[in-house]
């Protein structure tokens, strides 16, 4: 049974919109310090445990209304409450900067065990969004993996020498930009080894 549509716009909305909130309130509270329990909490931790419930109610929205939530969804949702819920609980930012290098960390490793193994996980995890040819697919799956693993270098690179400001730009736009202009420079692989629809 296929999946239920929903509106385009309504889907980016549900998918980034938690990421620029995040985004919005840290620019907002980022001097600010609250005290809560007797705690002194930075406008990064605070904004932090914002995050994780809006993030998991957007993520069940989606589920709701498509019936279906891929793989990288559900990693990413434990991750971002485990991680983010160690930078609340310990009071401690570090934890939630450190998830975007395990998350990429994890999505490569699985790739590249799938390539030891002759198989192109990506081809599971893509879903058909990309028609390609066999080669076509270990192709891009090597070059997927590689790119998991420079950014999970690059964050860690950034959030380490760099201020939590840079980091959260960063975050918000360097990563998504990144992985964005990765697949405009594909183009030539997905032309070469694209699947014509009755070859599919």
């Amino acid at each position: 049974m296929d999946n239920p549509q929903i509106n385009p716009m309504l889907k980016s909305a549900l998918e980034f919109g938690p990421i620029l909130g995040f985004f919005v309130a840290y620019l907002w509270l980022k001097d600010e310090v609250f005290a809560i329990g007797g705690t002194d909490y930075e406008g990064f931790i605070v904004v932090t445990a914002g995050f994780i419930p809006v993030f998991l109610a957007s993520i069940g929205a989606l589920w709701w209304l498509t019936g279906h939530l891929s793989r990288m969804q559900l990693v990413t949702a434990v991750l971002i409450v485990v991680f983010g819920g160690l930078s609340v609980w310990l009071n401690d930012e570090r934890f939630f900067k450190i998830k975007p290098t395990l998350i990429y960390l994890l999505f490569g490793g699985l790739l590249g065990f799938g390539l030891m193994r002759g198989q192109s996980y990506l081809r599971v995890v893509m879903e058909g969004l990309m028609p390609l040819r066999e080669e076509g697919w270990m192709i891009l799956t090597k070059r997927v993996t590689g790119l998991f693993f420079g950014l999970a270098l690059l964050n860690e690179l950034v959030w380490r020498s760099m201020s939590t400001e840079v980091w959260v730009y960063f975050k918000t736009f360097g990563l998504t930009a990144a992985i964005f202009l990765f697949f405009i420079f594909q183009g030539g692989l997905f032309k070469r080894y694209g699947l014509e629809p009755e070859d599919e």
